[in-house]
């Protein structure tokens, strides 16, 4: 079949959502009615509505093609009839669930090899799929949910849609819609609220989603780019780490290799190298700025020691694990990278497996910049010295022969004189000697009696060459002097740089000490470093950052004595002097932090202390006035019925008897929390556990709970037994459902559910429920649910004993939301299995 007979391959349009329920169906049903109301044929192939009203309106008035009967196991199933569709002929068919498997036998095993077929049909296809079903993402989606996707598509068949929409609703709507039924049924809310349908899986699933549509729009502009052979650069995603000098560029650096970690959803992280030549130091303004735009970014900021630079910043690179290095290209001219391939070429060559990105700036190939010797000049200038040392007495020589009228002597000797002062302000000590030299011999040579000999004639020749010499040398002494002193002040703005970075550390950490010493450790590429304090005799570590940290003073590569019982303690490599200037300074800002942290603890048990003390002034508060309530009430009742002149009738009579027993139960309640409360804070609960149903625990809790008959119990006795102690277990939901009688209000529901090998109960109010941001904080003892101006009665021990107990018992207890409005408190405890009646338990 030629290209121009085939028939034109059908379009492809996806509907993608985070999870079930967030209105894939709907929306594609919407835009099916749409193409049908602008005369498009539309045919629906298979939509399932799950028992949705609103979906199932938008079927009528589309044409549904029947579905084939498929038998498997002695049970039969519906499935997409391919051959109706493809004998139907539409110009688009609404297929239904993508990502769905086939009963075995079918033609297809998946249905997205169904959709395949309409496609090359020409037929146009409308479809949805959920994120859980892309193949990339069905193990983090597991891992999230704790749920395996049986049913997947290949990422590839999603992405090679011609059009693909998400259907985005917030975690918040979707549970409402959820609780609301119009997801799923009755049966099943509960659970699904609770595990699957939690506000932070839907948040998660709703990013990957997000992420995952992204990826697709960046892959399909790379396509059209390619398409329209569009070559420029449009700047619109590991772990990446850039250099940077403190140079002009740097800003421009961090924001490029911001765009780069962005793009590769990259952590980046931001390192200055300091060097004692002064060449990479950073003005403490400029530090500051290029810290905010990092921390601006996105970015942590980082500062190592090293002359070395290439090795130091490799060193870093891999010390964080980086997958990709941003770097600046050189400033250093032409002429300078003949001598010395410069950094970014030696990280090139060095950096083996991690990716390296040269990014080029406007100061690109300025000036000379070098430093890969040890000498004050610097590489470049002794390389310019030697070669001027020979080329100047040389060009002198052959200008003073060559000049047809001759110069006088003294003339000659100026000449040279001014080469070697040249050559030492240049090169320094050795260049300016070779030039002395050379230009002393040279002149002799050539323009002192005798000529063309090396004799020296006059004593005044003689003094003229000594004297060159000496100016050689005094010079030289000068230029090396003001070179060295250039060296101590970047060296000093290199110290200054690191005190600064440390005080700064000291003042803004909550944790001063550990974090010094890591900075100290990425600072100087050290093993490990370790303040040591000897107590009793014996030297004790107060803190460490690294591997393998020091026990005693003497085991140390490098020991600084703070006082006579605190010392720093350094091991990985020998430091020099002008290193152990730095840390001498460190040692004493981590004694004083060491004060300062003990200072802050002993502030923080004194406001323990005192927060004790408000707690017992308020327990005897809310306990006096609670205790006080009954009691009032028992007394006035029995002062009643004793009463010799008060004629009570039976009814009285057993009116005042019934306010006696409930003043008695509640103080029987209040007293039965504050010892469960005390026996929480010492350890002494030791729950026996075995198996029992929710069923029976919520029916003996409800028997000691006031208005009962407001609780509606939804347990089905057929659930798995939680593993728990059954008094325990009962004073857990006897407590919650109090709570929740009290501060909620009638109406009351205790709904059971299973899930992942955990048994869930769920007591839902809807009353008032907590202000955000306070779930935490609602099982904390003497937490009033409704506030401080909450006139209920209880001292606020029910919640916290229920928490207390149910963790003793190995589950959990939690607070969300009610979807509508009130607080729903969840009890988990693991299921009953086999497992656990071979352990022993019974």
């Amino acid at each position: 079949m030629t290209t121009e007979n085939r028939p034109r391959r059908g379009e492809l349009r996806i509907y993608l959502g985070a999870a079930p329920g967030v209105g894939k169906t709907f929306a594609m049903l919407g835009e099916a009615r749409r193409r049908l109301d602008r005369g498009t044929d539309v045919v629906v192939g298979l939509v399932e509505t799950h028992g949705r009203e609103k979906t199932a309106a938008l079927l009528d008035g589309l044409e549904v093609v029947p579905r084939r009967r498929a038998g498997h196991r002695d049970r039969e199933f519906e499935e997409m009839d391919v051959d109706a569709i493809l004998a139907r002929g539409p110009e688009v068919a609404v297929v239904d669930e993508l990502a769905h498997t086939n009963v075995p036998g079918s033609r297809n095993a998946k249905r997205w090899q169904d959709v395949e077929e309409l496609l090359d049909a020409g037929i146009d296809v409308l479809s949805t799929v959920n994120v859980q079903h892309l193949q990339s993402l069905n193990d983090v989606v597991e891992r999230i949910t704790g749920v395996t996707q049986q049913e997947t598509v290949p990422d590839e068949v999603v992405r090679r849609a011609e059009q693909l929409e998400l259907v985005d609703i917030t975690p918040e709507a979707l549970r409402r819609r959820l609780a609301h039924g119009n997801v799923y049924p009755a049966e099943r809310i509960d659970a699904a609220l609770g595990n699957y349908f939690r506000p932070g899986n839907l948040t998660a699933l709703r990013e990957l989603a997000l992420l995952w549509v992204a990826d697709q729009v960046d892959v399909a502009l790379q396509r059209y780019r390619a398409e329209q052979r569009i070559t420029d650069t449009w700047e619109a995603r590991e772990r990446v780490v850039a250099s940077i000098t403190g140079g002009p560029e740097s800003e421009t650096l961090i924001r490029r290799a911001s765009r780069i970690a962005t793009r590769a959803g990259a952590e980046l992280q931001v390192v200055h190298i300091l060097r004692g030549d002064g060449l990479a130091g950073i003005s403490p303004a400029s530090m500051a700025r290029y810290r905010k735009l990092a921390e601006e970014v996105g970015a942590t900021f980082h500062t190592v020691v090293g002359d070395d630079v290439p090795g130091a910043l490799l060193d870093f690179a891999r010390g964080v694990n980086a997958t990709q290095l941003v770097l600046g290209t050189s400033r250093r001219s032409r002429v300078a990278r003949l001598f010395d391939e410069g950094i970014g070429a030696a990280v090139v060559h060095r950096s083996g497996p991690i990716d390296v990105h040269m990014v080029t700036h406007s100061e690109a190939g300025g000036r000379l910049r070098t430093g890969l010797t040890a000498s004050p000049l610097g590489f470049s200038r002794l390389v310019a010295g030697w070669v001027l040392s020979v080329l100047l007495p040389a060009l002198v020589t052959v200008v003073g022969v060559l000049v047809p009228s001759g110069l006088d002597f003294a003339t000659d000797v100026i000449s040279y004189v001014l080469v070697t002062v040249i050559v030492a302000l240049v090169g320094g000590l050795g260049p300016a000697l070779l030039a002395a030299v050379l230009g002393a011999g040279l002149l002799n040579f050539f323009f002192t009696p005798p000529l063309y000999t090396l004799n020296v004639h006059t004593p005044q020749n003689l003094v003229t060459l000594i004297a060159m010499v000496v100016v050689a040398v005094l010079v030289a002494l000068v230029v090396d002097q003001a070179a060295r002193r250039a060296a101590q002040s970047a060296r000093a703005r290199t110290e200054a740089a690191l005190l600064a970075s440390y005080a700064r550390t000291v003042l803004t950490h909550a944790n001063p000490i550990e974090r010094l010493l890591a900075k100290v450790r990425e600072n100087f590429a050290l093993t490990s470093v370790t303040l040591l304090e000897k107590q009793d005799g014996v030297w004790r570590c107060v803190a460490t950052a690294g591997e393998h940290p020091c026990a005693d003073p003497d085991e140390a590569d490098a020991d600084i004595a703070v006082t006579a019982d605190v010392h720093l303690t350094l091991r990985g490599r020998a430091l020099p002097a002008a290193d152990r200037r730095v840390l001498e300074a460190v040692a004493g800002q981590a004694f004083l932090a060491l004060q300062q942290q003990r200072a802050a603890a002993a502030a923080a048990r004194a406001e323990r202390k005192a927060e004790a003390t408000e707690l017992r002034t308020t327990l005897l508060s809310a306990v006096g006035h609670d205790l006080r309530t009954p009691l009032t009430s028992i007394k006035a009742s029995i002062g009643s019925l004793r009463a010799p002149d008060l004629a009570l009738s039976e009814e009285d009579t057993a009116e005042l008897m019934e306010a006696i027993e409930l003043s008695a139960d509640r103080l029987a309640g209040l007293i039965d929390n504050l010892l469960d409360s005390s026996r929480l804070a010492t350890g002494a609960v030791k729950p026996h556990l075995r198996p029992v149903g929710y069923d029976e625990v919520v029916a003996h809790a409800l028997s000691t709970v006031d208005n009962s008959d407001a609780v509606q119990v939804a347990v089905d006795d057929q659930l798995p037994s939680a593993l728990a102690d059954p008094g325990l277990l009962e004073r857990v939901v006897a407590n919650v459902l109090d709570n929740a009688l009290r501060h909620g209000g009638p109406p009351v529901s205790a709904r059971a559910s299973t899930h992942s090998g955990q048994v869930e109960l769920r007591i839902v109010d809807h009353g008032k429920g907590l202000r955000k941001g306070a779930a935490d904080s609602a099982f904390a003892p003497f937490q009033r649910l409704g506030g401080d101006r909450d006139t209920t009665p209880g001292v606020g021990l029910g919640l916290s004993v229920a928490k207390g107990f149910t963790e003793a018992m190995g589950g959990t207890i939690r607070a969300e939301d009610t979807p509508g409005g009130g607080l729903t408190i969840v009890l988990s405890l693991p299921a009953f299995s086999v497992e656990y009646e071979e352990e022993g338990v019974r």
